[in-house]
């Protein structure tokens, strides 16, 4: 496997505030990826960093415990060459934000918690190459089981008008908890995960477990096209507000995004993380650290790649432009293409603040793994 055209090989001079970054946060986001590839390795993206050229480097990520940053950054510009990612539009990338709710719920329904979140159905399977039937979307990655093979799985609008149920499916435990708005359930589907503080007093998680398969249409996209929130005001807080003072379009808005997530619940200190500020576990199948765990195209890259992300407009994060080395570990069906990234920030709703203002050009630089890059040495 080689490397693609789209990385253009750098020096850690060229970073801009390299230097004063926290390498040893982002450390232990790396460290934590080093010790899951021991159960499972991650595949390789397409864009030619091959998953193996990093067994030595978190060999040695494993054995080592940098006590400060300057160690930290030396073990990164030990092991790895910065590449800039260039976007396909030939321009600078873009970076947007991702959260980890915290809402109330109730483990049954009531007259206030109406709005379920529904595990995986049975009848939903996943397709590929080898079960897709003839004419089927090739970008489908999920359908529903028939006597007569796979079938596109009901959409957003069909399940919350009762798809399920019709189909013998009520009753079966789909419900993991009720909540009572729906737009706070959106969004919970958009950001995978969340943190649900029961009416029983237990505390519990539920993060992604599938999902129906179309396509995602964003409802800020929808507004902006239909003039109801100027593009460059959309944000997660501008479509809430809009969603409050229009409760008669929730549904015509969020029906015309088909795709509709199911989760599973766990344990807020599943994999026995006992650190509340860690996120929940994603796509990579480690804690998402806040402010160090980027979602990326996984098609592309390969899950534990180190990124230093350059987003000089960006200062939600601590009120100064955005300059940090991030760590491959989730990807979202809305975060496509090499230099696109979703930045996590954390837990709660000071975190959803930042998360929800975020869209700004940056650019990528990729950490290549040394022996990827000819006459890079050691």
């Amino acid at each position: 496997m080689s490397l693609s055209q789209a990385f253009s090989e750098k020096s850690f001079d060229d970073l801009p505030g390299w230097d004063e970054d926290d390498h040893l946060a982002a450390f232990a986001a790396f460290r934590r990826s080093a010790f899951h590839v021991l159960t499972k390795p991650y595949r390789s993206g397409g864009l030619g960093v091959d998953f193996n050229a990093f067994t030595e480097v978190y060999a040695a990520a494993r054995t080592v415990s940098p006590t400060d940053r300057r160690e930290a950054r030396a073990f990164f510009e030990r092991h790895f060459i910065p590449a800039h990612i260039g976007a396909e539009s030939g321009g600078a990338g873009l970076v947007t934000g991702f959260y980890e709710p915290v809402v109330d719920a109730s483990p049954v329904r009531t007259e206030r918690f109406t709005v379920p979140l529904l595990s995986r159905p049975a009848d939903l399977v996943d397709i590929d190459d080898t079960n897709r039937p003839h004419g089927m979307d090739p970008y489908l990655a999920f359908g529903r089981a028939t006597p007569n093979g796979p079938v596109e799985y009901f959409d957003r609008g069909e399940i919350e008008r009762g798809a399920l149920a019709g189909k013998g499916l009520a009753g079966k435990g789909l419900e993991i908890a009720w909540l009572a708005d729906k737009v706070d359930a959106f969004f919970i589907h958009v950001q995978g995960s969340a943190r649900l503080t029961m009416t029983d007093g237990r505390l519990c998680r539920v993060t992604y477990a599938a999902k129906s398969g179309q396509r995602f249409t964003g409802p800020g996209k929808i507004l902006s096209e239909t003039g109801e929130i100027p593009l460059e005001a959309v944000t997660m807080q501008s479509v809430r507000a809009w969603f409050k003072a229009h409760p008669d379009r929730i549904d015509e808005i969020l029906w015309r995004n088909r795709s509709y997530i199911f989760f599973r619940e766990t344990s807020v200190s599943e994999a026995a993380v006992d650190d509340p500020e860690l996120g929940p576990i994603a796509a990579a199948k480690v804690p998402l650290t806040p402010g160090r765990s980027v979602a990326v195209d996984r098609l592309l890259h390969t899950f534990g790649t180190p990124f230093y992300i350059d987003g000089p407009s960006l200062t939600a994060f601590d009120n100064k432009p955005f300059r940090r080395l991030m760590i491959a570990q989730d990807t979202g069906s809305a975060i496509t293409g090499p230099a696109r990234g979703d930045l996590f920030a954390g837990t709660g709703h000071a975190a959803g603040e930042i998360a929800g203002v975020v869209r700004n050009p940056a650019d990528f630089y990729a950490l290549i793994p040394r022996r990827l890059v000819p006459g890079a040495g050691r």
